[in-house]
């Protein structure tokens, strides 16, 4: 029986986002080539991509995937009788040791690879996005994407790039390398810095994936568990975020009755038992925890500023980026004052110059301060260097609330 393109292709995103790692894994463990086995993946997925909204869903789509790749490689790799041999003698269903789609995600967050291809490798190697998914989910050529795939591939090749964990001493630093490119998906995902869009639910699911996968793998890293409430927190919000015709609801505006409060309390417990767990908190645990003191409070004015700001003060050991520091001053706003906050903002102007969400930040904070003509001017500011049609109709909302 056919199945229509919507159902195949979300039955096909399950299936891939559950088995294509693994098959990957398993293929560059058994054949020792990166490039080759994620070939052979992706012609897989795309094969499914073409025929099963109107062949229907395989009974076993996952034997499905595996069958198509085996029977690809065999073809493409026919003059190479070793390789042959070892595809022929690859059976499914495989299980590969939980280390080894592990080793595949520290593969592609190497840090000899420049993020851009970071990201794009592990969407689509991890994941099993193709590239025009990929190219579609970050609004960019899909030739640009695929120039940066092929480049990375080449790279781990003539690097001999280890397919491994990283040992003990290297972990810290290569974990976040791959907590970075998973939060940096996430980001995209939940506010678009394209022109075409708002938000893509797609890449924060890909982000949520890829960190209950760490999670199960490594589950004694604190910040994996982090990372992960933080990402879910923001989610449970999701249902406030927008208008019906999709324009952006700040924080303080939204409805807090629509909120996933189930989710939210599972997710503050996860943060809760992490904590207890360990003493010293990261970067994650703690934007995780000041997301967490919004989700809690009831009322925007019930938001517990004073603890935000010790929570600010705490991340800017970690990353002391003038990004950082301009959220900190919106804390520093309501347990200070905006007079307060526009001392820090002054120290901020020439490093965020070209960011809208500092012009946006320092045009409240004139207004609060009053000194409506500079917050105009700072409001057009923004608007100007802004990208995401939600923030751009969000100011223009505002500037003319304001005239």
């Amino acid at each position: 029986m056919s199945t229509g393109p919507d159902k195949a292709n979300v039955e096909l995103a399950r299936v891939v986002r559950d088995h294509a790692g693994r098959l990957a894994a398993s293929l560059v463990s058994l054949l020792g080539d990166f490039s080759a086995a994620e070939d052979l993946v992706q012609d897989a997925v795309e094969t499914a991509l073409r025929r099963w909204p109107t062949e229907g869903i395989p009974d076993r789509p996952d034997s499905w995937l595996f069958i198509v790749a085996k029977r690809r490689g065999l073809d493409v790799l026919r003059r190479q009788s070793t390789y042959r041999t070892k595809l022929a003698q690859l059976e499914w269903p495989v299980q590969p040791a939980p280390d080894d789609r592990l080793k595949l995600i520290f593969t592609c967050c190497h840090p000899a690879l420049a993020q851009p291809a970071q990201i794009a490798l592990t969407l689509r190697v991890v994941c099993g996005l193709t590239t025009g998914q990929i190219a579609a989910a970050f609004l960019q050529p899909e030739t640009t994407v695929a120039q940066r795939i092929t480049r990375a591939k080449r790279k781990i090749a003539d690097a001999a790039i280890p397919y491994r964990i990283p040992r003990d001493d290297e972990l810290p630093e290569r974990l976040s390398e791959v907590l970075t490119v998973i939060y940096l998906l996430f980001n995209e995902g939940y506010l678009s810095s394209g022109t075409d869009r708002v938000h893509s639910r797609d890449l924060v699911d890909d982000a949520e994936w890829l960190t209950t996968l760490l999670t199960g793998l490594l589950p004694s890293e604190p910040e994996i568990a982090g990372l992960l409430t933080l990402i879910r927190l923001h989610r449970a919000r999701t249902s406030a975020r927008f208008t019906a015709d999709g324009q952006l609801i700040l924080l303080q505006d939204q409805d807090r009755t629509r909120w996933d409060h189930s989710a939210i309390t599972a997710a503050t417990a996860l943060l809760t038992r992490t904590a207890r767990r360990h003493h010293a908190p990261g970067p994650y645990q703690l934007q995780a925890a000041i997301a967490a003191c919004h989700c809690e409070a009831a009322t925007w004015h019930d938001t517990d500023w004073p603890q935000i700001l010790v929570l600010y003060d705490m991340l800017l050991r970690f990353q002391p980026s003038a990004v950082t520091r301009l959220h900190r001053a919106v804390a520093v706003r309501y347990v200070h004052g905006a007079e307060a906050a526009l001392a820090e903002l002054a120290e901020l102007g020439d490093a965020l110059q070209s960011y809208p969400l500092f012009h946006a930040i320092l045009a409240e904070l004139l207004r609060a301060a009053g000194q409506p003509e500079a917050a105009r001017l700072a409001d057009h500011a923004a608007l100007d260097l802004a990208r995401n049609p939600a923030q751009i109709d969000l100011l223009q909302d505002r500037i003319a609330l304001h005239q």
